[in-house]
């Protein structure tokens, strides 16, 4: 774990700074087991914490009158449709630790069944599951992150780290309308965490991204993604006047990648930094708004609009920060923070075909993560555990988070 504090806007830059360049040049781990587990998995989940410490009793278990059957039919459908092999590799226990090992880079090796090696049904039952769980912007957003990682590799040439079907999706737990189950998908750009309790749904973390982010060449010519949420962030801090600029900006300079809530980041320290929304006018509140829709829009709209009523409760405590210039052909980072939500956006460096030492609009980055202990739904199965004793069903052969999710203690 580590920490950042912002003092200054030069303090604040070179704390950023250090602490990205700490996360980005961690070394893979996890999924393959060949490199070895990345160490920040050797840490009890806690999730991303301001001030050093977790906020109690922000998420409860509770029905949130959004049926979640279609996507327990369609994982169900799925699930069906693998290979024994197939199911193997695919299948884990609910509070397995597999869930924290998601990488947005093109490596490790990962679990489950991977799109590259599906039957055309297959890969329909796969894209019927993200349907099912995803809003349809959500779900193109996803395939043409695919299709733009089939563009990168024909511009480096290289069809092994790179390709549309180098994705792979796990199951955890036991698709069920009552009990905690959920599914990911994860390769390079595209990573989604989805848990399910009833009708509840936590799908954090999500990661999305490209490089390039527009095809304008190849296969997949004219796809672009990432723009409305690029254009979005930039309208909202060109609203703010001189003061409230002061306030939001935590440096101009951006020198290189500044995403700090990347793979294996579950415990990020994280203070709240930049202008908080009790200082905004109602307008630039409204465009606050849409700046997070644009993110929690890519899950169904029924829980999309469960997630946004939870975040319209903590408004005032939710803060905006940037980093970097603000003219029309800027390269920045921008950061949307509140007790219940965390969503980052970073124009990064290129890293191929070829490498650049600045950032670039066409390399893109972007997590929303669910604070406080939630990410993966770790707090509602927290809860569950308590209330439901579940100790007979760790007698399998994965590792399990025990830490996570605590069992309710047995009775003396």
């Amino acid at each position: 774990m580590f920490r950042i504090q912002w003092i200054g806007s030069t303090g604040c830059f070179v704390a950023l700074c250090a602490v990205a360049s700490t996360a980005l040049s961690q070394p893979p781990g996890g999924r393959g087991r060949a490199g070895g587990a990345n160490p920040a998995l050797a840490e009890p989940f806690r999730g991303v914490a301001a001030d050093g410490k977790i906020e109690p009793g922000l998420f409860k278990i509770q029905s949130t009158g959004v049926s979640t059957q279609p996507v327990v039919d369609a994982a169900t459908a799925f699930l069906a449709s693998l290979s024994d092999r197939q199911r193997q590799r695919t299948r884990f226990p609910v509070d397995d630790s597999e869930w924290r090992k998601w990488d947005n880079r093109h490596s490790p090796k990962r679990q489950g069944v991977g799109f590259d090696e599906m039957s055309e049904a297959q890969r329909k039952l796969a894209f019927d599951l993200m349907g099912a769980s995803l809003s349809a912007k959500g779900l193109k957003l996803s395939k043409d992150i695919m299709k733009l990682n089939g563009t990168l590799a024909e511009l480096a040439n290289n069809y092994t780290e790179y390709g549309e079907w180098l994705y792979w999706i796990t199951i955890m737990g036991e698709p069920s309308s009552d009990q905690p189950w959920g599914w990911q998908i994860d390769g390079h750009h595209l990573v989604v965490n989805y848990f399910v309790l009833g009708d509840q749904v936590v799908m954090s973390p999500l990661f999305v991204g490209s490089e390039p982010v527009h095809a304008t060449s190849g296969k997949f010519k004219g796809t672009i993604i990432l723009q409305d949420e690029q254009n979005a962030g930039y309208k909202l801090i060109r609203s703010l006047d001189p003061e409230q600029q002061s306030q939001a900006i935590l440096s101009t300079d951006k020198p290189g990648n500044n995403a700090l809530a990347q793979a294996y980041q579950d415990n990020l320290d994280l203070d709240y930094a930049g202008i908080p929304a009790s200082k905004l006018n109602e307008s630039q509140r409204e465009q606050l708004l849409s700046v997070i829709e644009l993110f929690v829009g890519n899950q169904d709209p029924g829980h999309a609009k469960v997630k946004m009523a939870e975040v319209k409760q903590h408004l005032d405590r939710t803060y905006f920060a940037w980093v970097g210039q603000t003219e029309p052909d800027s390269v920045y980072y921008y950061r949307v923070h509140s007790p219940v939500v965390l969503i980052e956006f970073d124009h990064q460096r290129r890293v191929a075909p070829f490498r650049t030492s600045e950032p670039t609009r066409d390399h893109i980055h972007a997590v929303l993560r669910t604070p406080n202990g939630n990410d993966y739904g770790k707090d509602l199965l927290r809860q569950h555990y308590l209330d439901h004793d579940h100790s007979h069903k760790h007698g399998d052969s994965h590792d399990h988070d025990h830490g996570d999710a605590p069992a309710k203690p047995s009775p003396r």
